[in-house]
């Protein structure tokens, strides 16, 4: 794993931050941060999280949510991402070849061995193995989360791993096809524009995209489940996370947010979240 925790100097008198770096796919370094609430009894559950689009892992002094609960937390850096709404550190070194449209949607469409997401997911994977590396956490409870990008890495990761639980909101990368053909919003419009370029080529991108559909990973997955869904979404159309909600073969649940876009529950979901992982978690 070659998984490190460097402990990091800031303000916070409630919890310890750790600069995580560890080997994902093709053993280059991922980084991330590690925060723990400091008042700590024994081993704690983990919510490993994955970030939204364009997202990186931020500041050391970002992230207080989960930690504050009592629970130790792991975010992880999205490679390449970073630097469309909040800064990343991670670069994605293994780019596959061929032409592509700016993002990453179509980074290494040509071939699944190429694609984009497959190292992301990879990274992911090792991102839940290097959070039960540690030796403060209880590598029986871990729980996978995040908004949008990240609720679509959560859920392939439930379907790769044993994790317990998973919390993916307005999940993104799930039904390709279908979301591709109802809006043209990006980050699902790049594969749009791709299309449009590469005339006839639609098979073969579709092709590739279903061995990283959410809705695949869904059908493998076994951990207990809390969606979201915001019905006025055409970021992630509602229609796509029910997919992947309808093919979830754990235990489920959904909160649905009917005049909300792509923002779902907001802070309302929030609470919903903590309630949920209390529920699990703390009845042990």
């Amino acid at each position: 794993m070659n998984a490190t925790f460097t402990p990091v100097d800031t303000p916070y008198v409630t919890v310890d931050v750790y600069d995580v770096s560890f080997a994902g796919w093709g053993g280059q370094p991922i980084r991330g941060w590690l925060t723990l609430p400091r008042a700590r009894d024994g081993r704690l559950p983990c919510v490993v999280e994955f970030v939204g689009y364009g997202g990186g892992r931020g500041l050391a002094t970002d992230h207080l949510g989960y930690a504050s609960l009592g629970y130790a937390h792991l975010l992880m850096d999205t490679r390449g991402q970073g630097s469309g709404w909040r800064q990343g550190d991670t670069p994605d070194d293994a780019a596959g070849s061929g032409p592509q449209v700016p993002g990453f949607m179509t980074r290494g469409i040509q071939s699944r061995d190429t694609y984009y997401y497959r190292r992301v997911f990879t990274d992911a994977v090792r991102a839940v193995e290097t959070a039960r590396s540690h030796p403060e956490v209880d590598g029986t409870r871990i729980a996978v989360a995040g908004g949008s990008q990240g609720g679509g890495i959560s859920l392939a990761v439930a379907g790769l791993t044993d994790v317990q639980l998973c919390l993916p909101d307005v999940p993104f990368l799930c039904h390709y096809d279908r979301a591709t053909r109802i809006v043209d919003s990006f980050p699902y419009g790049e594969i749009g524009q791709f299309l449009k370029t590469h005339r006839g080529r639609a098979e073969d991108v579709f092709g590739v995209l279903a061995y990283f559909d959410g809705v695949h990973f869904a059908a493998r997955a076994q951990a207990t489940a809390l969606f979201s869904v915001g019905l006025m979404d055409d970021t992630c159309p509602p229609s796509t996370v029910y997919a992947a909600y309808n093919a979830y073969a754990g235990a489920k649940d959904i909160r649905v947010y009917e005049f909300n876009r792509h923002e779902g529950g907001g802070d309302a979901h929030a609470l919903e979240r903590m309630t949920f992982l209390h529920a699990h978690w703390r009845t042990r």
